[in-house]
């Protein structure tokens, strides 16, 4: 489970670094893309062909924080050893969260990621550590989703929504926001943590905000009142809804991202999703390349495979929507099998800055305490 947005084990990130420092082999002097550290884009090392020679020769790759489980990486792995064979994969720290990516970064050495997965406003805190690059797909990224000079760029992620267990709620389906007002979901409304702390609560919160009219995305106040409602009905319960929570029976309505989501029927055959089409909130991770790669040719390569037709198409199977999605359907390169198994959204998709968050997250220090009790 990733970041924030899923409950995540922390494991001992200095001891595996120190691990994987000890034995991983040190970065070829030469290459035939001797530039591939300065390199902004593939053209700058004569093509994909002369990065794989450049990567190959550095023989490595250093990833971090990439469970296998987690929106396919472990069959994402996979397919870059094939295409590029010759490149060993060291996985560092499965487990870990955003910061302990960058804290990886600072420990520097030769057991350093080359390359980092991260929450958007952790990227942008520590811009000043990532390497400019920009992917063959550039152009396919939305303004909005990518750093103007290449030194993030987004990559995966999807919309909030609110799961639930159609066998528990009345008709069987949840239609508005309104619905959870009603006597049929009383002590049966729960939030993935608290929005004060929580990013993919704060996200919640400002989807109940737009649903209820609020224009604004960082004004949660709407937000705020339509919680502060719920509880008065008795419908909110207070706490942090998780999987094992969802699989018990205990959690019947959650407020989270939808591939998140998404997961939970795994283990309640009649959980859906329901995504306001006049609130559709967007949230994305961020790749980024470490400007002290170990391996700067490897990395670039990654990233290149990673924003490929076949690179997205294996998110979309890891039940995420890739940020290239939109293209990928204009071009009919697109996983259509895997995209119908995605909840199908349909309007604006608004995509709440770091800013936005921040504003929302210090106006709710005070009110969200007063809402709710």
């Amino acid at each position: 489970m990733k970041g924030s947005w899923q409950l995540r084990r922390f494991a001992a990130a200095v001891t595996a670094l120190v691990l994987v420092g000890a034995c991983a082999g040190q970065t070829a002097t030469t290459s035939p893309c001797s530039g591939a550290r300065t390199a902004t884009s593939v053209a700058d090392c004569g093509g994909i062909n002369g990065l794989f020679a450049a990567a190959k020769a550095e023989g490595r790759l250093n990833l971090i924080a990439l469970p296998p489980d987690w929106v396919n990486y472990g069959a994402m792995i996979e397919a870059f050893k094939a295409k590029y064979p010759g490149i060993k994969i060291n996985s560092i720290n499965p487990n870990a969260i955003s910061q302990e990516e960058i804290d990886a970064i600072n420990a520097k050495g030769p057991g350093a990621p080359d390359v980092v997965d991260l929450r958007q406003q952790v990227a942008l805190a520590n811009a000043s550590l990532f390497a400019p690059y920009k992917v063959a797909t550039w152009n396919d990224i939305p303004a909005a989703l990518k750093s103007p000079t290449g030194a993030w760029f987004s990559s995966y992620g999807g919309y909030m929504g609110v799961g639930y267990d159609s066998a528990k709620v009345p008709g069987g389906a949840i239609k508005s926001m309104a619905d959870l007002l009603g006597p049929g979901f009383r002590g049966k409304v729960t939030l993935a943590g608290d929005p004060t702390r929580s990013n993919q609560a704060l996200n919640g919160l400002i989807m109940a905000s737009v649903a209820n009219g609020e224009t604004r995305i960082d004004d949660v106040s709407k937000g705020v009142d339509f919680f502060h409602s719920l509880k008065v009905a008795g419908n909110f319960v207070a706490g942090t809804g998780t999987p094992a929570s969802v699989k018990s029976g205990q959690t019947i309505v959650l407020f989270e991202w939808d591939y998140v989501s998404a997961n939970h029927v795994r283990d309640v055959s009649g959980w859906r999703i329901f995504v306001p089409s006049n609130a559709i909130i967007g949230g994305y991770f961020t790749q980024a390349i470490n400007s002290a790669a170990p391996h700067p040719a490897a990395a670039r390569l990654w990233e290149e495979f990673l924003f490929s037709d076949a690179g997205q198409n294996l998110w979309l199977k890891g039940g995420v929507h890739p940020v290239r999605q939109a293209a990928l359907e204009k071009s009919g390169q697109i996983d259509a099998f895997a995209l119908a198994a995605l909840p199908q959204v349909t309007g604006k998709v608004l995509f709440p800055s770091a800013e936005q968050q921040a504003t929302a997250t210090a106006y709710l220090a005070t009110k969200w305490p007063q809402a709710i009790g």
